[in-house]
């Protein structure tokens, strides 16, 4: 599947403390050109519950990110082949789209 920047999709994500993976949505940072070669930048997008990263962006639109419940994009990012896409859900709003632009430029680049 080859999306589009801003995309939120359904990628399998590994486990760090046991074998096995499981399906996670993650937001899409890399532009349609880069992605038309086989491969995405992503960025994981998990709920609030979890301890802040620096960088954390909250989902202000959740329902258009096509996301059931509060959750933020965390600024753990990575590249994943193409056929590992899952599904798309939806996209960010204009408005979380700053938001994520806005902490990926203070804290990566």
């Amino acid at each position: 599947m080859i999306c589009e920047q801003w995309d939120v999709v359904v990628v399998p994500f590994p486990f760090t403390e046991r074998p096995g993976a499981k399906r996670r949505p993650a937001a899409v940072l890399s532009k349609q050109r880069f992605n038309e070669h086989g491969h995405t930048v992503l960025l994981m997008i998990t709920t609030k519950a979890h301890q802040p990263w620096p960088g954390d962006s909250d989902i202000e639109d959740h329902r258009s990110a096509g996301l059931h419940s509060a959750c933020l994009v965390r600024l753990k990012a990575f590249t994943l082949d193409n056929r590992l896409i899952l599904k798309r859900l939806g996209a960010l709003s204009a408005l979380d789209r700053r938001h994520v632009a806005d902490e990926a430029r203070q804290h990566l680049l």
